[in-house]
């Protein structure tokens, strides 16, 4: 569901850009917008770093972790690790004996509150070079998540290095004097934005963590199976990939045509 998860994630920074611009007066500039975009893409992706592969052999995992190659499957090995840690820690007799840890901590509530201030808190700490570091990071997972079946062909060298440029024309454009605390709000959004979708898919996700119900921590959350969406099914690569791309393009054209029109017919006057 790689795709998918980070086209919810572009398309729900779009929209949300687009609201804030209309109902709270809150404007960015274009460059600001696609960088917002592409940290909610790729973080809309991060949750699955709990599904790891085969490191020394660069195979497997989830999209997410075949992202930078070996050393995102490293990291998913660990994260999964972790995941399945707490899981084991914080069972409840109730709860199933799991052997890995994909679909628990990293798809909870407090992991995206946690991520999403830890990613502001570095941004804050570090100021300008963390967060062009968190650009080619998060960027490197948007272009993995948007643009699969390219990245696939391409390789991971090719997208670091795709990443890699996209930090430098950050780094060259962005202002330098600020600490852009919004880029944790994208990461955050981008996480919760996942963790809806995976609720509409087989099995659910522990929404609920850590409020134990019915002597279980880890009760999975979801629709009913007979009505969930299937995982590379039509319904997911048709109708949502579609509709998340209609929301994401009229988002933009919100966002950018109103001005574009005002300047055109300025122009306009002026040249009379």
């Amino acid at each position: 569901m790689g795709p998918s998860h980070a086209l919810s994630g572009a398309a729900a920074w779009l929209a949300g850009s687009w609201a804030l611009d209309q109902f709270a007066n809150v404007s960015q500039t274009p460059l600001e917008v696609a960088v917002g975009t592409a940290i909610c893409a790729g973080g809309a992706l991060l949750p699955d770093l709990d599904l790891s592969g085969k490191v020394t052999r660069n195979q497997g995992g989830a999209t997410v972790a075949r992202t930078f190659g070996v050393a995102s499957l490293f990291v998913a090995e660990v994260v999964e690790k972790f995941s399945l840690g707490v899981y084991t820690a914080t069972k409840l007799s109730r709860d199933p004996r799991r052997d890995n840890g994909h679909r628990t901590f990293t798809h909870t509530l407090p992991f995206c509150a946690l991520i999403g201030w830890g990613t502001t808190a570095l941004a804050d700490r570090y100021g300008y070079w963390a967060v062009i570091g968190i650009v080619f990071f998060m960027g490197g997972l948007a272009l993995r998540g948007l643009f699969d079946d390219w990245a696939e062909r391409a390789g991971w060298v090719i997208v670091t290095l795709c990443s890699a440029l996209i930090a430098w024309f950050t780094a060259a454009n962005l202002p330098s004097d600020r600490g852009y605390p919004l880029l944790g709000l994208a990461v955050g959004v981008g996480c919760f934005v996942h963790i809806l979708g995976d609720m509409i898919t087989k099995n659910g996700v522990p929404i609920m963590w850590p409020i134990p119900v019915k002597r279980r921590m880890w009760m999975m959350v979801g629709i009913p199976n007979s009505m969930a969406v299937k995982v590379g099914g039509k319904v997911e690569v048709v109708i949502l990939r579609t509709a998340f791309t209609v929301i994401a393009l009229l988002s933009i054209a919100g966002l950018f045509v109103p001005s574009l029109l005002e300047r055109f017919n300025l122009d306009v006057w002026a040249s009379r």
